[in-house]
């Protein structure tokens, strides 16, 4: 038994990734831990085109935005500090006039739109159940944008609020791709500005909501990044300076952990190689003109090509290649 931490098994789940798998991650910081992983491993994942994106209301409004069913709230967007912004996105996505914000919604509506009819795996990263509403229009906002607290009414969303509102965004999902699995997380970073009993509070709600939603749905699924920090790694060394976000280290091993519960067998083989390829990629060879590094770019390149029903490797395919043909017309090799 480790005296230190408490550890605990995470189920393996029935469906796997693959290396030719499609992802979707959204939400708050967990979905972008994996999707960073998943993207640097050349895997095919989008990651919150809209920015992060806290509550739950929030990321079902864009996905079913950007599956048809609703348009941008045309009264929600707002000037600040000579940008254009959208109450329904993140600070990040932004325009220099309101026609030019208005066409980059729709062109990453568009793009997330196409994602989710082709994912084989959405992963959902719920950060708080607390919303900030609108008093005019009333609408719940994804952000703030640093406007003056008045404007605003708080409010705590509860289960049922989420497991409905998940439900007409699920049923539309399913139309469109059938085969779509949905793995659930709940946020490990705690909300400070909240208060830490309105945090415990709020994760409560959404970690409820979750095992609702994995009770009435056998195509929907829960991974604890939750518990894995705060229960298997309880202790500040595994926190960032802030001692509200998990460290790199705790999101590797996190990662890792859901490597184990979701990742096939060949999907592990992937990571290995792929480690090994970049380690190569970054090889400087002492006489780059030799026979002997022409062999070694003709391997790696033959390793990347292995993989080509797989994870997208085509840019250091073409690197290789390129390094290739520098070798070959500058020498007599061939």
């Amino acid at each position: 038994m480790n005296a230190f931490r408490t550890e605990f098994t995470v189920p393996v789940s029935p469906w796997k990734l693959t290396p030719a798998s499609r992802v979707v991650s959204l939400g708050s910081c967990f979905a972008d831990v994996v999707a960073t992983r998943l993207t640097d491993a050349r895997l095919s994942c989008l990651h919150n085109p809209f920015g992060t994106q806290f509550h739950p209301p929030a990321l079902f409004r864009l996905i079913r935005a950007a599956l048809g069913e609703t348009e941008p709230d045309g009264r929600l967007f707002l000037q600040h500090d000579g940008r254009w912004l959208h109450y329904e996105v993140h600070s990040s996505v932004a325009g220099a006039t309101r026609e030019e914000l208005e066409e980059e919604l729709r062109r990453r509506l568009a793009v997330l739109g196409e994602a989710l009819r082709t994912a084989d795996i959405l992963l959902l990263t719920f950060g708080s159940a607390w919303v900030y509403q609108l008093q005019e229009p009333p609408v719940y906002v994804a952000n703030c944008h640093k406007q003056p607290s008045g404007l605003f009414v708080r409010d705590l969303i509860s289960v049922k609020d989420i497991c409905r509102d998940f439900g007409k965004t699920y049923q539309l999902l399913k139309e469109l791709r059938p085969d779509l699995r949905i793995v659930l997380t709940v946020s490990p970073v705690r909300h400070g500005k909240d208060g830490m009993p309105d945090n415990a509070v709020s994760k409560s709600i959404l970690r409820a909501a979750c095992h609702y939603l994995t009770t009435d749905y056998s195509d929907v699924g829960y991974f604890p990044a939750y518990e894995l920090l705060l229960d298997d790694l309880r202790d500040y060394r595994f926190y960032a300076d802030d001692l509200l976000h998990p460290s790199r280290q705790a999101e590797q091993y996190i990662f890792e952990k859901f490597a184990g519960a979701y990742f096939d067998s060949a999907l592990h083989r992937w990571l290995a190689e792929w480690a090994r390829i970049r380690k190569s990629l970054d090889h400087r060879p002492f006489n780059p003109a030799s026979e002997a590094h022409l062999s070694f770019l003709r391997k790696l390149l033959q390793s990347l090509e292995e993989w080509a029903d797989g994870p997208d490797t085509s840019a250091e395919q073409e690197e290789v290649r390129k390094r290739i043909a520098a070798i070959l017309s500058s020498s007599n090799l061939s």
